[in-house]
């Protein structure tokens, strides 16, 4: 039976090039699901974009005497750079910057002011005399009252993952200045968690069993331990989103709240690119849908808290304002896949420092392959996990080269240099033969389940386990050697590996791509496993951006096993992967830190 499903993706901040832990934290881990189901015939929406108004960009911005808008700019049109070359594949990758998400983030603040879940509230907010003007939450930092973490914001603390009251902040400071901000009263629209919090609770309660423990901790663990209370959603801005009320003029949408209805607004952009206005009910309204979000741990309460807050509290409300006639209550979060961190060379990966392996930086010497398998085998899926460039080195080598690249091209290139280019016909299978595409078919259950899951991690190694079965079973019939005595014989052996060989191509596909897709034409098949990317520029009161998206109508793999016929003609192989020399070990731990 068909799903549907959406893969919600972490939206990257404009501000700074992204890099392995990004990558394997959120990103990486997307694509794989959506490209699984995908093939499954699942109807998928993977949509996210970049953060174009959060402080962060501002801040930047102020260090750089640029406008935000040029700084967000610039690191979007590298964000679409990556992504293509890494393989991610976004029904639409956009951004927060667009007249389109103005108008989603102010019809969802009007459906909860409406639906009676906000309030106006005057309070102390940081104010720095240096600058003359209030500081938002990223622009202060000082020591978390919870953990006593020193590089804490005034908002959440990033070492504990709580979510923080600024002015419990313990020695503030200013971030841009190193100046001590004071408080001033200014006054504010308020969420009004609080009366959301028996619905939140009970939405969280259903997912316990099978959310990822360190999600439950943070999310259901802080609800019961303090509760949920009414939290700032304006702020004192000149970048972002305008407040839909009279009198706030000089007043923006705070990030936190608006970067979240990005993954809605997104879907609506989609639907309006693609001239169906309402196909994004089909992922956000029908209650059989499934909503997947794929964020790092420091995300973890705005996505199973907030966000689902907020679309509890705007349900109905805003379809009215959208224009519906029906309106209908949002999905909600169906699963939030938090990762751990990762980390490099065992110390924490800071940009500052420089000490990260950059995602385009690295694209320019390795294959995105290459990439996307050492990144799901150290994917921090339940604890911190850490790249190694010896590592990287041995598992290139000894796991993707060895196991599946070298199995690949030795049955291929034996193949079709003596059968004359064609599979050969393998006669009567004996019981070891059928034993082992027994096995390989059983992998699309197995890994599958794993997938499914979202435990990536073991779905690969599944797939990497079944692969050594075939090499296994080529050292036990060792057709090299038939070849000599028995042709036949040896016909029979390579069928065998070619069919599973055929199958392990779509095992791998989710995680391997480009490689499968090159494995798939030397086995003689002229369609596409996956569809096309492209770029596109749309235009709007704005000005205009540049988006990503997921062309689908080229696309024919299928999650099945191989159906492979004898007298297919082949094409001469040549290598997947490229074995590594140790010494990019040194080479690239020197680049660090530089």
């Amino acid at each position: 039976m068909t799903e549907t499903i959406l893969v919600a993706v972490a939206w990257p901040y404009a501000n700074a090039e992204i890099h392995v832990g990004n990558l394997a934290g959120s990103y990486l881990p997307a694509d794989i699901f959506a490209r699984y189901h995908r093939l499954k015939g699942n109807q998928v929406l993977m949509v996210s974009g970049s953060d174009s108004h959060g402080t962060p960009i501002t801040v930047r911005a102020d260090a750089e005497h640029d406008s935000p808008l040029e700084v967000y700019q610039r690191f979007h049109a590298g964000f679409l750079e990556l992504f293509q070359q890494m393989g991610l594949t976004y029904d639409l990758f956009t951004t927060t910057h667009s007249s389109n998400h103005f108008h989603v983030s102010q019809l969802v603040f009007k459906a909860l002011l409406a639906n009676g879940f906000m309030y106006k509230k005057s309070q102390p907010q940081w104010y720095s005399p240096k600058q003359k003007r209030f500081l938002p939450d990223r622009y202060v930092e000082g020591t978390c009252y919870i953990c006593g973490y020193q590089g804490a914001r005034s908002d959440q603390c990033d070492q504990c993952g709580t979510l923080l009251e600024a002015t419990k902040l313990i020695d503030p400071r200013s971030k841009i200045d190193g100046s001590k901000p004071e408080l001033r009263v200014t006054e504010h629209f308020f969420l009004d968690l609080s009366k959301l919090q028996e619905e939140v609770l009970e939405f969280l309660k259903e997912r316990e069993s099978y959310w990822r423990p360190n999600v439950v901790r943070q999310s259901l663990g802080q609800i019961l331990a303090e509760g949920l209370r009414g939290r700032p959603i304006t702020r004192d801005l000149d970048w972002g989103i305008p407040v839909p009320a009279e009198g706030w003029e000089r007043k923006c949408i705070y990030v936190w709240f608006e970067a979240v209805i990005g993954y809605l607004s997104a879907a609506i952009e989609w639907s309006q690119i693609t001239g169906e206005k309402d196909a994004w009910r089909q992922w956000w309204q029908d209650p059989s849908s499934k909503t997947y979000y794929f964020i790092g741990k420091d995300n973890i309460p705005f996505h199973a808290i907030i966000w689902p807050a907020e679309l509890i509290g705007c349900s109905k409300s805003f379809d009215a304002l959208y224009g519906s006639k029906k309106p209908a209550s949002f999905v909600l979060p169906y699963d939030v896949p938090a990762n751990e961190f990762l980390n490099l060379e065992g110390e924490k990966i800071s940009g500052s420092r420089n000490w990260a392996v950059w995602g385009r930086d690295f694209l320019s010497r390795y294959d995105p392959d290459t990439l996307r398998y050492y990144l799901t085998n150290i994917m921090p899926e339940t604890r911190d996990t850490d790249w190694d460039w010896e590592d990287f080195y041995q598992r290139n080598n000894n796991e993707l080269v060895a196991t599946w690249g070298n199995l690949a091209n030795r049955v291929l290139s034996f193949a079709y240099n003596h059968w004359q280019g064609v599979v050969p016909d393998p006669g009567q299978l004996t019981s070891q033969d059928k034993d082992l595409l027994q096995e390989i078919e059983g992998g699309f259950e197995t890994v599958a389940k794993e997938i499914e899951a979202v435990h990536l991690r073991a779905g690969l190694i599944e797939a990497m386990r079944l692969a050594g079965k075939v090499n296994k079973y080529l050292d036990q019939t060792a057709p090299w050697h038939a070849i000599k005595h028995d042709k036949a014989e040896a016909a029979r052996s390579i069928y065998v590996a070619l069919r599973a060989i055929d199958s392990l191509k779509i095992l791998f596909a989710p995680y391997l791509p480009f490689s499968s897709q090159q494995l798939h034409a030397y086995l003689g098949y002229k369609d596409q496993l996956f569809g096309e990317q492209e770029t596109q520029t749309i235009k709007d009161n704005l000005g205009e951006h540049n988006v990503l998206r997921y062309n689908p109508k080229k696309a024919k793999g299928g999650w099945k096993p191989s159906q492979l016929a004898a007298g297919r003609k082949l094409c001469e192989p040549t290598p997947l992967f490229k074995k590594l020399d140790v010494k990019i070990v040194e080479e690239e731990r020197a680049r660090l830190g530089g």
